[in-house]
């Protein structure tokens, strides 16, 4: 079997698990009574990281420079990071929300990379010059796990916005999720002991839903946090790195590139997210929109501009 089979068949079989996966993510959600769906669906996602990673580095392996080099390529890659990340997150959380919303993303990612591109953007091209370069590693894959990263945390504002249906709630407590929301728990049962046994089931029914609904809320706006945390710093590394690429490869640090301009309209949009959740500012709906403006921003500075087929970065990218 060729080089180029075995990595179209990796690619198929990724597809199909991730497929998999997100259909067993979300079985997890609507029935979390049946054992072991969750863990199942890590077990999936694993197999397609490994499956993805062998692609990578056969392509590595055969053309003798990191994988990196055109759309089909950065594509597969971002599909890797995106379950890497994934299964970083959700082995620290436990959450089975993280890959229920991953997933999706990694899997239509993994589609438009091998049923949407032609071949011809599928295959390896020498290197420009300009490409022939250690900073294509660390610049690159640098700005695409900080993408992923971003993608995730972004995904997490926009399903706290859906569940809350756009309302302003007041979510009590630090951006970092310490004196989170509580009910009163001794003094109310104390007090509503003395009232109808029908008021009291609905009472601490409805506080339940309450206290259930707004820990949820809280634990997605924390973990939409600290995944954002987690990526701004790689996203600056990133843009550092290709400052320095930039003045090796064309003698400036900046040339406000198209591709330039809009990682740099990235780093704005989650800078200021960072700073309102840092300062207490804003909670809640502010913030989750902000961070949905940069998962839209994010796609715009790794897609869009790149369609466009101007600056310096468009080379390599587009037939």
């Amino acid at each position: 079997m060729s080089l180029e089979i075995m990595q179209n068949s990796l690619v198929n079989f990724a597809f199909g698990g991730l497929l998999t996966a997100m259909l067993v993510y979300w079985s997890s959600l609507a029935f979390p009574g049946i054992w072991g769906l969750n863990k199942l669906a890590s077990f999936i996602t694993l197999l397609v990281n490994i499956a993805l990673a062998l692609t990578l580095s056969s392509r590595w392996f055969a053309n003798g420079y990191f994988p990196l080099s055109n759309l089909y390529e950065s594509l597969l890659f971002l599909a890797w990071g995106l379950t890497f990340v994934h299964l970083f997150i959700e082995s620290k959380t436990k959450s089975r929300l993280i890959g229920a919303i991953a997933i999706p993303v990694a899997m239509f990612v993994t589609a438009f990379a091998s049923l949407a591109l032609p071949l011809e953007m599928q295959k390896a091209s020498p290197l420009v010059p300009a490409l022939k370069s250690n900073w294509l590693m660390m610049h690159v894959s640098i700005m695409m796990l900080s993408y992923s990263i971003l993608i995730l945390g972004s995904l997490l504002s926009i399903l706290f916005l859906i569940i809350t249906k756009g309302k302003d709630i007041n979510l009590k407590g630090s951006s970092v999720g310490t004196g989170s929301y509580k009910v009163k728990n001794s003094e109310t049962a104390s007090t509503l002991i003395f009232s109808s046994r029908s008021g009291i089931v609905q009472e601490q029914s409805n506080m339940l839903i309450n206290s259930t609904r707004m820990n949820l809320l809280e634990s997605i706006d924390n973990l939409s946090y600290r995944t954002i945390g987690l990526g701004f710093p790689l996203l600056t590394i990133g843009i550092i790195a290709g400052a320095v690429w930039a003045n090796e490869a064309w003698g400036s640090y900046w040339s406000w590139d198209p591709k330039e301009t809009w990682a740099l309209i990235t780093w704005l949009i989650f800078a200021a997210y960072l700073h309102s959740r840092i300062t207490k500012s804003w909670q809640g709906k502010k913030p989750a929109i902000l961070a949905s403006l940069g998962f839209l921003v994010v796609w715009i500075c790794y897609l869009g501009v790149n369609f466009l087929g101007k600056g310096l970065h468009s080379y390599g990218w587009l037939a």
